[in-house]
């Protein structure tokens, strides 16, 4: 019998909107934000049960759910940009919502809407900071204006802000796993920095093997998350510990290793295990917080060998506790012009114009529907419009995914709290549903799906708390209408090319690439400037491919509006990759060999041909 392993894929090859719908993200459970969430919501909804203000306890439980879901893993100093923007912005939302619905006839509610989708759309486009605030403000949005009745807006909003405020000051306050063991304040972002470390090991592991891109890829996210970690908002300009110093000079030094282990693995020669060792025992000095002790050291036989083991000399010397000087992080390249640009250009325009058609033609339907009665006695039509928000967010994966998704998870979250509605005793039960409901958000995040599963109940729960009857078949009713009009909006003709936003951050990307490939040519003596170019460039490349395997992974109408962009994001990297040997090269011999320009010129050609995302040529 054949056993050959050629004719098995096929029959278990899926297409790549359900292969994302079922694929969840891998990792150790969040223990720390499960026991966050669960003395959020549901002791919030409680506190304001005992106080006679259920109204308000069901907003601040509402925000604690929407913070928990941007309660990620990282380090506490960018966890208070991670919640608290979003927070902010879903106070406006409730506040411009609520007032908006109390005033407002249906049609003028429903431009008002409209413009508010538009805004939060092109908003989201600047990043995922900025993605979720959005999101926060047209579902708070939603929730205050299609709720009558709904009382003095000061107050919900206050109500809103405490209740995500909370659920951050638990973030800042309640040690997590590791913590104890070091500098409780650092725990996330010393876990950033020795991953970083560790993923340059890895990589010098993969150097001339199949595995070398990939790690590269992963050296990429973990200078991402540990840059992020640590450039967290201050209330000093500076660092105010020697431990904070020493840390900030510890992430400092892993980026000319970084840069040495890329320059390796563009030459594709194997190195040696003993390369590895040192960013090894450097990742084990970071978690310890302890010295490294005698690195051994690499072979110098090449220009980049020689780059990692003076890379390894300088960061043993900022392992030593009386070198804490102050090393400035390299910061994110985003002026006020290139925020305003991503706003209005075409990436934003595009996903602005598709919320703002979404958002009002689903708020205009719910109005609708609320007037003719539908609803039965369910006096709230904020159902169908704050769903239709989750469902046109691209951060959530393909439209087919999500819309999948979201339905699944509707339909499974409903019919499961329908039948603990008749078994749970009230109020008491359902406080304890939220309870639970808002323990597993953040471990439901890993997938559409599961998160919405979680927070159906949570929220009926709420609901019924706040006065409504059960509404469980109404919502998956409302849930599969709103699912309609996203794919039908997701697939209308709109003005514009097709895939602006894939094309504006691969636009981004290549501009990135120019100013570092510019600056590495003119021999420039600035390293931290090179540094902070690099890491610029390689971030913008990992949003761009980000944004394009979702794309990728649409229904073919869609998914033929960006073919061709990945081949060029491929390009770009190796361009990246090249300019990174090309610094390393002349930092070792002043000049740059044939086959580096050779390759420069090569790339930069091939980027020519292709005249939408040409790069600007420059003389290699």
């Amino acid at each position: 019998m054949d056993r050959s392993p050629v004719s098995r894929p096929a029959a278990l090859s899926l297409p790549p909107w359900l292969a994302h719908a079922l694929r969840t993200q891998r990792g150790p459970v969040p223990w720390s934000a499960l026991i966050r969430g669960a003395l959020a919501a549901g002791p919030l909804l409680l506190a304001g049960m005992l106080a006679g203000r259920t109204p308000l306890g069901v907003i601040a439980a509402i925000a604690a759910m929407l913070a928990g879901i941007n309660d990620r893993p990282g380090s506490r100093r960018a966890s208070v940009k991670r919640l608290g923007v979003p927070a902010l912005a879903g106070t406006v939302g409730l506040l411009v919502g609520t007032y908006a619905g109390q005033q407002l006839s249906a049609v003028p509610l429903t431009l008002l809407l409209t413009v508010l989708g538009l805004a939060a759309g092109g908003i989201s486009a600047v990043g995922p900071v900025a993605s979720a605030a959005g999101t926060q403000l047209l579902v708070t949005a939603a929730i205050g204006a299609g709720t009558p009745a709904a009382g003095d807006g000061r107050q919900q909003g206050l109500a809103f802000l405490a209740g995500a405020g909370w659920l951050l000051l638990l973030r800042l306050a309640l040690p997590t796993p590791g913590s104890l063991a070091g500098d409780f304040r650092f725990d996330g972002e010393r876990t950033a920095v020795a991953d970083v470390y560790d993923a340059i090991a890895a990589l010098l592991d993969a150097v001339g093997g199949g595995n070398a891109t990939a790690r590269r890829a992963a050296l990429t996210a973990a200078l991402d998350h540990a840059q992020d970690a640590l450039a967290g908002p201050r209330l000093r300009r500076r660092a105010s510990s020697a431990a904070e110093r020493r840390l900030h000079a510890q992430f400092t030094a892993a980026l000319p290793l970084a840069e040495a282990a890329t320059a390796l693995a563009w030459a594709g020669e194997p190195v040696s295990a003993r390369a590895a060792e040192g960013p090894r025992r450097l990742a084990a000095a970071v978690r310890g917080n302890t010295g490294t002790g005698p690195l051994p050291a690499p072979s110098r036989s090449a220009p980049a060998l020689r780059a990692l083991d003076d890379a390894l000399l300088r960061a043993a010397e900022t392992f030593d506790p009386a070198g804490d000087a102050e090393q400035r992080l390299p910061a994110r390249r985003r002026s006020a012009r290139g925020v305003v640009r991503a706003v209005f250009g075409t990436g934003g325009r595009e996903y602005g114009l598709r919320v703002a058609v979404c958002f009002g033609a689903s708020a205009a339907v719910a109005q609708a529907l609320h007037d003719a009665r539908w609803y039965g006695q369910h006096q709230h039509w904020y159902w169908l419009p704050a769903t239709t928000v989750f469902l046109v967010k691209p951060d959530l994966g393909p439209l087919a995914s999500r819309v999948l998704c979201r339905a699944a998870g509707t339909v499974l979250g409903a019919l499961v709290f329908a039948g603990l509605a008749a078994l749970l005793p009230r109020p008491e039960g359902l406080v304890v549903l939220v309870t639970v409901c808002g323990a597993l958000v953040p471990l439901s995040t890993r997938n559409f799906a599961a998160l919405t599963a979680v927070i159906t109940p949570l929220v009926l729960a709420l609901v019924m708390i706040g006065g409504e009857p059960q509404a469980s078949l109404s919502r998956i009713a409302e849930t599969l209408l709103a699912c309609a009009i996203v794919l039908i909006v997701g697939h209308l003709p709109m003005s514009g090319k097709r895939g602006g936003g894939v094309r504006a951050r691969l636009d981004t990307a290549a501009s990135a690439a120019h100013a570092y490939l510019v600056h590495v040519l003119s021999e420039s003596g600035d390293r931290a400037e090179r540094w902070a170019l690099r890491r610029e460039a390689y971030r913008t490349l990992a949003e761009a491919r980000t944004a394009i395997a979702v794309a990728a992974a649409e229904l073919p109408a869609l998914a033929r509006h960006t073919e061709g962009t990945d081949s060029v994001a491929v390009v770009l990297e190796r361009l990246v990759d090249t300019t990174t040997a090309c610094a390393v090269h002349l930092d070792d011999t002043g000049r740059l060999t044939p086959e580096h320009t050779g390759v420069l010129r090569d790339l930069l050609d091939e980027l020519e041909r292709r005249e939408a995302w040409a790069v600007r040529p420059v003389a290699a």
